[in-house]
């Protein structure tokens, strides 16, 4: 049988590595001293200087989070691999489940009958609660919020990355061509140098001109990165309202069982339940209108009246005033607007 070899492009090779050892060769001079370098404008300075700020502290905020919300390192790394390899993420219990499930069967041990078995049910049960809410809030928190910023460092900074590695390429070829000017002795290779710079110097000014568009957009990116802000915000608003509401109910449950302790209300929250159905003082009850939706897909806005939408974020919604077949009024934290109810899922019933 006979096989095919792929076709060898030795010019091409060759081509390849002479330029790569002419970028070396470049490099080191500059490094001692003995050759000049091109300097970019102060305008593409400052872009490249805020770029790499903005990779900076978004991979750190990134990481902060995901250490917050699952704070063991084997966790994420389990994570991590399943997320690579394109598989479900395992489904564990967290910390406080697994003590409301020790103080339950506990309780049934010491009697349920009992003060104090009976108690360790009711705790255990809440425990059990609290678990559950945890896990929905590092969920809603990980697709609202780090998964947004894991998209901008992967997507739109790796390609800003990798086309400043390609102009400083292009640059040290420049400077190269430049030294070969000022060095070449005859007139042929004068000229055969002089080409070779009017070819480097265009190569160089147009990937100049695509990595400095590529910077000026980087500033666009904070008003998006703020609705994430927003977004996981209401997350934690709404996550620690249940967990106020979980742990009054508890504690009325335990006076109501002749505990030793008077019913006290949790300093800084509101006695009521009015805490757990607001989030930044929108109602969530049946009777408020609001719910929330989930953006099936990116949506500008028309004009100053819509919402910007990304995929996958959740915002608040509710009916228009008079109806309309088409719109909803939406909230993506202290942003309000009209928002298109095809690129809706609702997440709440009626």
């Amino acid at each position: 049988m006979n096989i095919k070899m792929p076709e060898f492009d030795v010019k091409k090779f060759v081509k390849g590595a002479g330029s790569t050892l002419s970028r070396v060769v470049q490099l080191t001079e500059e490094k001692l001293g003995t050759s000049e370098k091109t300097e970019m404008d102060a305008r593409f300075e400052h872009l490249s200087e805020r770029s790499d700020s903005a990779k900076l502290w978004t991979e750190k905020i990134m990481r902060d989070t995901e250490t917050a919300l699952i704070p063991n390192p084997a966790n994420r790394m389990e994570d991590f691999i399943f997320e690579k390899i394109e598989k479900q993420k395992p489904k564990r219990l967290s910390n406080l489940e697994y003590l409301g499930l020790d103080m339950i069967e506990g309780g049934g041990e010491f009697g349920q009958d009992g003060p104090y078995g009976s108690a360790l049910i009711k705790v255990g049960q809440a425990e059990q609660k609290l678990g559950s809410c945890e896990r929905d809030f590092i969920g809603s928190a990980g697709m609202c919020f780090i998964q947004p910023l894991k998209k901008f460092l992967e997507g739109e900074m790796k390609t800003i990355t990798k086309e400043k590695g390609v102009l400083e390429s292009k640059r040290l070829d420049l400077d190269a061509c430049k030294n070969r000017v000022r060095k070449a002795r005859s007139m042929i290779g004068q000229q055969a140098a002089e080409r070779d710079l009017r070819v480097a110097q265009s190569e160089f000014d147009r990937q100049a001109e695509i990595t400095k568009l590529l910077l000026e957009g980087i500033s666009t990116t904070q008003a998006t990165h703020l609705r994430y802000l927003h977004s996981f915000v209401e997350a934690q608003v709404r996550y620690y309202g249940q967990c106020n509401k979980i742990m009054s109910d508890l504690q009325r449950e335990l006076v109501s069982l002749g505990g030793p302790q008077p019913y006290v209300p949790v300093s800084g929250y509101e006695e009521d339940d009015a805490l757990a159905g607001r989030v930044n003082n929108i109602e969530l009850g049946a009777n408020s209108g609001y719910r929330r939706a989930r953006v099936l897909c990116s949506y500008d806005a028309k004009d100053g009246t819509e919402l910007n939408l990304t995929s996958n974020e959740v915002i608040f919604v509710c009916e228009c005033n008079p109806s309309n077949s088409d719109y909803m009024n939406g909230k993506q934290g202290l942003l309000k607007g009209l928002v298109p109810k095809a690129f809706l899922e609702m997440l709440d019933d009626d």
